[in-house]
């Protein structure tokens, strides 16, 4: 829906605003990947109230600081004055506890003054201490370089530590915000749309629902045209300083490299030491995530944990561009669409429906809808088995388990009683007293399922209750 209007953010709006209402100094980190919808958030924040909005770019040290000053003079005297510039960061900062009212100051991109000026933060520390935290000033530090937010501004050895009054590290939307983009889609072409770009509020204003999924993939990815057909090449340039590497560790994950060894081998790393490097950077920016089976004690120390791309548009452009460039570099985009989206685009989209439903699980134990607090959501996989949605609570003995199917034929007695198989597995060597089945199906169910889901107590979920 090109052009829609903000979206969602109703939780991050009202802690912005709550913290605006309250009479003291504010410091408040906002953070998160590019294209997740940060400046739209302060922009829908500060746009009725005295403000200052100040984006930074890679200019010298000394042209940002006189933008910034200029800002700052124009706040105060309602124009700007030619060649006005503050001496240094110091001072700048210093004249942000002389201006009225309760003004609200964004740096936006902070980042790139940080690269430009490394002293910057302990500068600001200083003057937040000496004057701006006895002021009224309501200051928020943005950026997308989420390595450098995190090491120079709330990591425990950062000039900053321990200043902040807030953060927040704005997360891509769920389905039912990014449904939102699309009203006149049904809720299954709304998960479809969800499945290809995500909860990116960038990528999901580019598609239309004036036209259908297919059209949109076409005209926005597939062709050399399309603003994301080299989507992924131009984030990591924008991200790091040397894309090409870790552009070879996301594409063996694609091609199904899930552990460690296997990626290092597949990128000419044999050691996996280089690897883990670009990995734990790519798990930073929330491009790949460790996943292990949710019944793990101990995720974090697991070896049996599996890496996957996080990013939905990602896995849409490894599986279906990054193989087929040839094709689309002599212009056959549509033979691509025929040929390969449509007919692999269901099973792709399966996978979505797995997350969708994990996460509409997480909303469930958020309104207090289940029967028990979960302490992980996630899958549950041994060898030759696998459970697409489990909910555990370990200290209760409670456990959620459900099946997910992105199939044309609704979903029959027989997909449940294999559910109830497998979970007997999963509990094995366990002590659960409480067990909840739940079915999620594209197509919904036969009446003899329903039957049985409501003398059972079985959960049974449609796209229409997803996307709500």
């Amino acid at each position: 829906m090109a052009g829609a209007m903000f979206i969602n953010r109703e939780s991050e709006l009202n802690q912005l605003n709550e913290l605006y209402q309250a009479p003291e100094a504010q410091l408040f980190i906002l953070y998160g990947r590019r294209r997740v919808g940060k400046t739209e958030l302060l922009r829908a924040f500060c746009g009725d109230k005295p403000h200052i909005f100040f984006v930074a770019t890679l200019n010298s040290d000394a042209s940002q600081l006189a933008a910034f000053s200029q800002e700052i003079w124009r706040f105060l005297h309602g124009e700007a004055v030619e060649g006005f510039s503050f001496p240094n960061w110091e001072a700048a900062f210093q004249a942000l506890a002389t201006l009225p009212g309760r003004p609200i100051v964004i740096l936006d991109e902070i980042t790139y003054l940080i690269e430009g000026s490394k002293s910057l933060p302990s500068v600001l520390q200083k003057v937040w201490d000496e004057r701006l935290r006895d002021s009224k000033v309501f200051l928020v530090l943005c950026g997308s370089y989420m390595g450098i937010i995190e090491r120079e501004i709330l990591n425990y050895r950062a000039p900053l530590y321990g200043r902040r009054t807030g953060a927040n590290y704005l997360r891509p939307l769920q389905l039912p915000a990014a449904a939102a983009f699309y009203p006149n889609y049904t809720p299954i072409e709304q998960i479809e749309a969800w499945a290809v770009l995500g909860g990116m509020p960038y990528y999901l204003r580019i598609f239309s629902d004036q036209q259908d999924i297919y059209t949109n993939i076409h005209q926005h990815i597939l062709s050399d045209q399309g603003t994301l057909h080299n989507e992924p090449q131009l984030l990591l340039m924008e991200e790091l300083r040397d894309p090409r590497n870790y552009f070879a560790v996301l594409r063996a994950i694609a091609q199904g490299r899930t552990r460690l060894n296997e990626i290092a081998q597949a990128v000419g790393e044999g050691d996996g030491r280089t690897v883990s490097r670009y990995l734990d950077i790519l798990r930073q920016m929330r491009l790949v995530e460790r996943e292990v089976s949710v019944t793990e004690r101990q995720p974090e120390k697991s070896r049996r944990g599996i890496y996957q791309l996080q990013d939905a548009f990602l896995r849409f452009w490894f599986r279906f561009v990054h193989p087929n460039q040839g094709s689309l570099g002599f212009g056959l985009s549509t033979a691509v669409l025929e040929q390969r989206v449509r007919p692999g685009f269901d099973q792709f989209a399966s996978y979505a429906f797995e997350l969708a439903a994990q996460q509409y699980v997480a909303r469930l134990a958020l309104g207090n809808q289940l029967p028990f607090l979960p302490e992980r959501i996630g899958r549950w996989w041994v060898a030759d088995e696998e459970i697409d949605v489990v909910a555990i609570n370990n200290t209760d003995g409670a456990l959620l388990v459900g099946e997910c199917k992105w199939t044309t034929r609704p979903v029959g007695v027989n997909i449940l009683a294999d559910l109830l198989r497998k979970t007997q597995r999963l509990m094995e060597g366990g002590e659960w007293s409480q067990v909840t089945y739940t079915l999620f199906a594209k197509s919904g169910f036969t009446p003899a399922l329903h039957e049985i889901a409501a003398n059972e107590g079985i959960l049974l979920v449609e796209p229409p209750q997803m996307v709500k």
